[in-house]
């Protein structure tokens, strides 16, 4: 059976998509890590429940962020390393994300396939991008090759 090569651009493009849509689920979770984090560290509770929940009494502001119920000392806070996660999966959300669109773009391999590593905290979309990225790898080049370059 002959292939086409439209199934290999498939894969290729859909590798870059997958890459995109893990960064961005990255980058999602890495803001309200960091959200969560600079919450709990603020001291001046009044201001921050004045900026999230305007109008409410602060009674029901704190049971409204912080569930109802006591909250134990230890655990009313995010500690120091949770946000230097954060950091870190935004900034791999970030090359993730320009990966994806160098794959789409069939620019960079080496770009698009550190996308597609760096996505791999979204598990299952960051598995299937390295896969596609890596099987998509030959079509960087025969495009130039097909258009004499």
């Amino acid at each position: 059976m002959a292939s086409n090569g439209v199934q290999r651009r498939g894969l290729l493009t859909d590798g870059g998509i997958l890459s995109i849509v893990g960064g961005i689920s990255q980058i999602i979770c890495s803001g309200l890590i960091i959200v969560d984090f600079v919450v709990s560290y603020v001291h001046n509770w009044r201001l921050i429940y004045a900026l999230f929940l305007p109008g409410l009494p602060d009674a029901w502001a704190r049971d409204v962020l912080w569930g109802s119920g006591f909250i134990p000392a230890s655990m009313n806070y995010v500690p120091i390393r949770w946000a230097i996660i954060g950091v870190y999966l935004g900034v791999w959300g970030i090359v993730a994300v320009v990966g994806g669109v160098s794959a789409i773009r069939r620019k960079s391999v080496g770009l698009s396939l550190a996308g597609a590593i760096c996505a791999l905290p979204a598990v299952f979309v960051g598995i299937l991008a390295v896969i596609f990225v890596a099987l998509g790898k030959r079509e960087f080049g025969a495009e130039r090759k097909e258009n004499g370059i």
